[in-house]
C-alpha cells in the first residue's frame, strides 16, 4: 500500500467519523426520548438520513476545498507525479 493510499485511508476514515458523530448527535435527543426500539427507530433513521447528508455535502468539491489541507481528498495522480518527477 502506498503512502497516498494510507493518508487517504486516513483521512476518509477521519472525515468519516466526524460525519457519523455530527449525525449521531443531531439525533440524541431522539435516541435519549425513546425507550423502546419501536420509538427509537426514528432516531434511527434521523442519524443515517444526517450522515448520508454530510457524506454528500463533504464529497462536493467546494467542501473538499474549504478543508485543511492534511484533510483533503487526495490528487489520485500524485504518486504518479511523484515517480515521474523521481525519473527526471
Amino acid at each position: 500500500m502506498a503512502v497516498t493510499d494510507r493518508r487517504d485511508a486516513a483521512r476518509r476514515t477521519i472525515r468519516t467519523v466526524v460525519q457519523t458523530a455530527i449525525a449521531i448527535a443531531a439525533a440524541l435527543p431522539l435516541l435519549v426520548a425513546a425507550s423502546g426500539l419501536p420509538e427509537s427507530l426514528p432516531g434511527v433513521g434521523v442519524a443515517l438520513a444526517v450522515a448520508a447528508g454530510f457524506t454528500r455535502v463533504m464529497a462536493l468539491p467546494a467542501v473538499d476545498a474549504l478543508l485543511p489541507r492534511w484533510l483533503r481528498l487526495a490528487d489520485p495522480d500524485a504518486d504518479l507525479r511523484q515517480a515521474l518527477e523521481r525519473r527526471e
